[in-house]
Formats: C-alpha cells, sequence, structure tokens
C-alpha cells in the first residue's frame, strides 16, 4: 500500500474566494494543518502555501496552490518533482457537485469529471491519474448553467457546518488514510451522511 506523502487542498486565491465552496479542499488541508501544528507559509518555488510535519510520525507535506484553479496542476507537479513524489503518494482535496454537504469521499484514480483543478493536475502529472481524492461533498444546484456561480458562492451557514463535519471526521481518520489502510478509512468516511 502506497503511503500518502502530499496532500494538496484545491482552492481559488484571494479574500473574495476564501469562504466560497470551490475551496471547500482548501478547508481540508487549513483544518490538518491546525490540528497537527503545521504552519502553511507562502511559497513561489512551489507556487502556493507549503508546509511540512509529522502526522501520526509519518513526514507529510501540505499544500494549497495560490494559482487560480484551473493552473492547480503547476503547484502540485513543482512538489511532486522536487521531492521525487509518485501520484499514488498524492491526495487532493476537492469540492464535489456529486455528492452533498456532509458527505466525503476517498478514492484512488479517475477522470477530473468537469473539475479544472483536476484537470489540470492531471495533464501536469504527464496524464497520470492514480493519485488519490478526498471528494468533499457540496451539493448541486440542480442545472448545469448554475454551476459556475454555485461554486463560487458561499455555502449557506447549515451547509458549511455540514461541510465542517464530514471534513473533521477525515482529519479525525487521516492515520488509516495517510498509512495506506485506505479500506478502514473508506468504510468510515463513506457512510457519513448529511445531518
Amino acid at each position: 500500500m502506497s503511503k500518502i506523502k502530499l496532500i494538496v487542498g484545491l482552492a481559488n486565491p484571494g479574500p473574495q474566494y476564501e469562504n466560497t465552496r470551490h475551496n471547500a479542499g482548501a478547508w481540508f488541508v487549513e483544518e490538518l494543518a491546525r490540528s497537527y501544528q503545521i504552519p502553511l507559509t507562502a511559497d513561489s518555488k512551489y507556487h502556493g502555501l507549503f508546509g511540512r510535519g509529522l502526522i501520526n510520525n509519518q513526514d507529510v507535506r501540505l499544500l494549497i496552490p495560490t494559482t487560480f484553479m484551473n493552473l492547480s496542476g503547476k503547484s502540485v507537479a513543482s512538489v511532486a518533482q522536487f521531492f521525487k513524489l509518485t501520484p499514488d503518494n498524492i491526495l487532493v482535496a476537492h469540492d464535489e457537485l456529486d455528492k452533498d454537504p456532509g458527505e466525503i469521499r476517498l478514492k484512488k484514480d479517475g477522470g477530473h469529471g468537469g473539475h479544472n483543478g483536476l484537470r489540470d493536475i492531471i495533464s501536469q502529472l504527464g496524464n497520470q491519474r492514480d493519485f488519490y481524492r478526498l471528494r468533499v461533498g457540496i451539493g448541486h444546484p440542480g442545472d448545469k448553467s448554475k454551476v459556475t456561480n454555485f461554486v463560487l458562492g458561499k455555502p449557506t451557514a447549515t451547509e458549511r457546518n455540514n461541510i465542517d463535519d464530514a471534513i473533521y471526521e477525515a482529519v479525525r481518520n487521516i492515520n488509516d488514510i495517510i498509512s495506506g489502510n485506505h479500506d478502514k478509512a473508506m468504510q468510515h468516511l463513506h457512510s457519513l451522511k448529511a445531518s
């Protein structure tokens, strides 16, 4: 089982996007950084906020790209190349339209599902898709034409609470996620429902 050595939280940069649904992946990394006291600092070499520390005695790097979402791969690839990481050492946390707030899923491999951040990461990693994804449910507006405004909008207070609860559960299960005990992590996380 491959161990996770880099955890990426996708977001758009700038205060205007900070609390928008598209930044749910970054909320997960921010919570991890808080929980394990890993400072995230701007690093131009990696085009993002970067931190490195121990999570349950395992050396892990945390990254929030500060490029726009559709250029996230530039940041991820620069860290992967510098530390000689393979795609299966990488976990990318991102917002997921197909899951409700409060739902969270762990999976390996797959396409981008229309997510521009994932699309660019796949491209920048040389079309390799076999990295892990933590899909943070944000819900769907019900109409494809409303998706852009929806992901760039702020969740309601209830939605945000549900998202935060799911993120908290993922942080609580991080040891299983990073150490390769993925079945156990999935069993717990996939049982979560929106309250």
